[in-house]
């Protein structure tokens, strides 16, 4: 069965997409810990990091560095944290967090009932980063 992120991907379901390319998307989670928090996945459905190819692994780190790039710039915090959860969904993937201290990466934070026009805003902001 499809993880949530593959139906993201393949269009199943609706995405904030900042980034895509044929390897690896970024897009923002629809419950944000902070306004700018993205995921970036591979297209691959791969349930552990362990076990991405290592040509895969780093695209998905690349992407990731570009990303966190334009997070930096749209947003302004302190640091852009990299995490790799992913307990939540059997997909890899990176979470990036604008942060601006260590306390607010508490994902028991996350905002669940984010307003869909804040996150449209937030993906406009990255995407014209990313240019």
């Amino acid at each position: 069965m499809p993880s949530i992120f593959t139906k993201i991907i393949n269009g199943e379901l609706p995405g904030r997409f900042v980034y895509r390319d044929d390897e690896v998307v970024a897009f923002l989670t629809i419950a944000p810990v902070r306004p700018g928090h993205t995921l970036v996945v591979p297209v691959q459905e791969i349930d552990s990091w362990l076990d991405i190819p290592d040509s895969l692994r780093d695209r998905l780190f690349a992407v990731s560095q570009r990303v966190g790039a334009a997070i930096d710039r749209a947003f302004r915090p302190q640091k852009v944290a990299v995490l790799l959860l992913g307990l939540e969904v059997p997909h890899a993937h990176v979470h990036l967090l604008p942060i601006d201290s260590e306390s607010q990466v508490d994902f028991s934070k996350a905002d669940h009932a984010a307003d869909p026009a804040a996150l449209d805003e937030a993906a406009e902001r990255i995407r014209a980063e990313l240019g």
